[in-house]
Parts: structure tokens; sequence; C-alpha cells
């Protein structure tokens, strides 16, 4: 039955992945394709009317460049937003899903370690975000010359979607920690998701609040602060990114194998 627990998780998860992947694809396609219309430059006189301190919280003083556009928009506001929902919904499923349902006592009764256990559904969610990310990669690259977005050069697209999959493994992390630590799946997807909005709020309005280096707390920071969409990648972000899923996740394996699972 589990011989291999990551490839059976991704077996059975691979209806609601295709789900994420497609959807997450179909709106970075969808909001993309309106660059065009956008770099015309009446969006961006209507957004000068703005109040400066919103216009810098969303990035919205570059509308007319391609790397300008996509990063307040696309890969600034609504990716990074799905690449946090799938890491908390997923992760959220990984272990307290399956003590939630009566399930996790009969995965344990194989051969199969709880560290071991954690590895490898930490493992399925990784490659669930690398296989969504690399998707929206692909649908950048082919609407790139139709939406008039060639002055972001393909290393650049797979830069800021690399650290988009590395945004959702970290929350996918957090989630599988808290999961493994509570076993109560409502509460880690409601805390992770929750951090996940202060975390977004704390790297949006951190100058507006004078607190330019809180900033450095929030993973969205280390996702999009180096802009990887002008500047390619940026491998002390994404080496941040990646340390803290790890540590999340280390954290999270030794509590659970600390936690009685019978009280």
């Amino acid at each position: 039955m589990l011989p291999n627990v990551l490839t059976k998780t991704l077996s059975d998860d691979r209806r609601v992945l295709t789900g994420w992947t497609v959807g997450a694809t179909l709106a970075a396609i969808t909001y993309a394709s309106f660059y065009p219309q956008i770099s015309g430059g009446q969006m961006a006189e209507a957004v000068a009317g703005y109040p400066e301190a919103l216009r810098e919280a969303f990035r919205l003083d570059d509308l007319t460049s391609a790397a300008g556009y996509l990063g307040s928009s696309v890969f600034g506001l609504i990716l990074p937003l799905i690449a946090m929902f799938y890491g908390a919904a997923t992760g959220a499923r990984a272990i307290a899903g399956d003590e939630e349902s009566g399930r996790l006592d009969l995965i344990l009764a194989h051969p199969v370690s709880r560290t071991r256990l954690v590895l490898h559904r930490f493992g399925a969610l990784s490659v669930g975000a690398l296989v969504i990310a690399f998707a929206i990669f692909l649908g950048m690259l082919a609407i790139r010359d139709s939406a008039k977005l060639t002055d972001v050069t393909v290393t650049e697209f797979a830069a800021q979607c690399l650290n988009l999959a590395l945004l959702g493994i970290v929350f996918g992390a957090l989630a599988i920690g808290i999961g493994a630590a509570t076993g109560k799946r409502g509460l880690v997807f409601t805390v992770t998701a929750g951090i996940g909005v202060i975390a977004y709020a704390l790297h949006t309005f951190a100058g507006q609040l004078g607190a330019d280096s809180g900033r450095l707390l929030s993973p969205f920071h280390y996702y999009i602060g180096g802009e990887p969409l002008e500047n390619g990648i940026q491998w002390v972000d994404a080496s941040v990114l990646l340390g803290v899923a790890l540590a999340l996740v280390a954290v999270g394996t030794v509590w659970f194998n600390r936690r009685d699972l019978n009280t």
C-alpha cells in the first residue's frame, strides 16, 4: 500500500493538483494578457491620481513596463496569494487531514515512520508547487509575444516562477508543521492563511508604517523584493525561502515524533 508515500500522495491528489495548476495558469494568462491595454498610458495616468502611499505599496508606479505591470498585479498580488492558499490547503491535508479522518493510525501501522511520512508528504507538496509554477512559466512563454511581454526574458520569467514555487512551499511547510503539532486540519488552514495574510500586509505596507526592516520578516519580501522579473534569479532570497521551509518541516517533524497520537 505504501512502498512510497510520496508517489502515493501525488497519485491520490492528482485531480486536486490539476485543478490548482489549471486555475493558477489561467489566472496568470488572463491578467498578463491585459498588459497591451494597460501599457497604452491611460491606466498610468489614472493611477497617477492615486495617493502616493497606495502607489508605492502596490508597486503601481511602473505599469507601462512589462516587468512593472506583472510585478504589481500578476506576480505581485494574484499568484502569490494563490501560492499561499495552495500551501495552506495542501499542507493542512498532509498530516492533520489523515489524523482527523482516522487514516493516520492505518498508515503508521505499515512500515512507515513518522519522519518518513512527514518528509514524503512535504516532498509531494513541493512537487505540486513546482508543477504549478512550471505550468505558469509555460503559459507566460506562450503569450509572451502576443501580450507584448518580450521585455521580460525567459530567464527572468523562470526566476520569478521558481520563487513562486518556493513561496508556496514555505506556506505548505508551515501548514505541515502546525498540522504535525496539532492534528487539527481546520485550525491548520486558518492559522496558516492568517499568517500568510499578515505577512503579505507586512511586506506591502511596512514602508507606509515606517518599518521598512519589518519586510525582512515576510516571505513575500524574499519572493519578489529582489525583483526577479527585472534582475533574474536572486540566489540569496531563494535560499532564504528554501531554508525557512526546511526549518519549519524539521521542527514539525520533531514535534510529530514526540506527540502522543492517542490523546
